[in-house]
């Protein structure tokens, strides 16, 4: 990859990590339904810029498959990340964060009939391990009214639906310009959440940093992240594109360490840990040695 690659996929993992940042920050004062919805509406609104005629046209073209998109990639992880930020740690969410390609690996062998070679297998047994892992050793880190158990659980189902996502888009959005799908699926997504907002809109007027964190979160983490990714994709494919879900839990432990304070327990070192290693192995970053020995005796190395 070229220097300004590498330089633009750690700008992606740094603003997708402080994402979680942002969500800790705005939750409490906003609700987490009313800043998902700010983040999507803000999204939309720094995204004009892109919405030309032909991605307009697409998108009418497209709208069903794209709203599907905008509910399962947008709108519902918006608000679960959001509600699980009133209870958990920033960098407890961030890591979870990284669960999504074991889910999608999971349910594709399960129910799309993907084959699973034996390091793919043992990956998803680890990276799942680091899961159970991580969930069981949460109990006590919230510091909230919330319960740190519904927020993992929604941390869960917020990967779920980004797992649904990433089938729906590869099975029925091929052929629609990359763009055209990010910008649409905001656009969805802030439809369905507008309402939710308005009603749930909350009686004391947030603070400026409630404000700043819901701006982060829709012109960094969501609008300008989503052009750099679909970017990175275009230039460098998909597979290595996907390298930056290895660095949205390092970055995300590390905004909350600096600016909330938040402690590094061992529970989320070793999940951590454990669940970027499966990650790899699930996705072919790493594939460990076979030594195999032939009938005159030489020792063949096989990567």
């Amino acid at each position: 990859m070229k220097t300004s690659d590498i330089a633009a996929l750690l700008l992606l993992g740094a603003l997708w990590g402080a994402s979680f940042l942002f969500m800790r920050m705005g939750a409490d004062e906003f609700g987490g339904v009313v800043l998902a919805g700010l983040r999507a509406i803000g999204a939309v609104i720094c995204s004009i810029p892109l919405l030309t005629r032909s991605r307009l046209a697409e998108m009418r073209t497209h709208w069903r498959d794209i709203t599907v998109i905008g509910l399962t990639n947008s709108a519902l992880p918006f608000v679960l990340f959001s509600y699980a930020a009133q209870s958990l740690p920033a960098g407890v969410s961030a890591i979870t964060d990284a669960i999504a390609p074991l889910l999608v690996a999971l349910s594709g062998w399960l129910w799309l009939g993907d084959k699973l070679d034996a390091t793919r297998a043992s990956g998803l047994v680890i990276g799942l391990t680091g899961v159970v892992w991580l969930v069981a050793g949460t109990v006590g880190l919230g510091d909230s009214h919330h319960a740190p158990g519904w927020a993992m659980a929604a941390c869960v189902a917020a990967n779920v639906c980004y797992t649904v996502g990433a089938h729906y888009s590869q099975r029925c959005l091929r052929g629609i310009t990359p763009l055209s799908v990010a910008t649409g699926n905001q656009l969805a997504a802030a439809v369905m959440l507008l309402p939710f907002t308005v009603w749930l809109w909350p009686a004391k007027t947030p603070g400026v940093s409630a404000w700043l964190a819901a701006f982060g979160l829709a012109a960094a983490c969501t609008s300008l992240a989503f052009v750099l990714f679909f970017g990175l994709m275009a230039r460098i494919g998909a597979a290595r594109s996907m390298a930056v879900l290895y660095l949205i839990p390092v970055f995300g432990v590390s905004w909350g360490v600096l600016f909330l304070h938040e402690p590094v327990t061992t529970t989320m070192a070793g999940g951590c840990v454990v669940i970027l290693l499966g990650v790899a192995l699930t996705t072919g970053l790493v594939r460990p040695r076979i030594r195999s020995t032939d009938l005159s005796g030489a020792v063949n190395e096989d990567t």
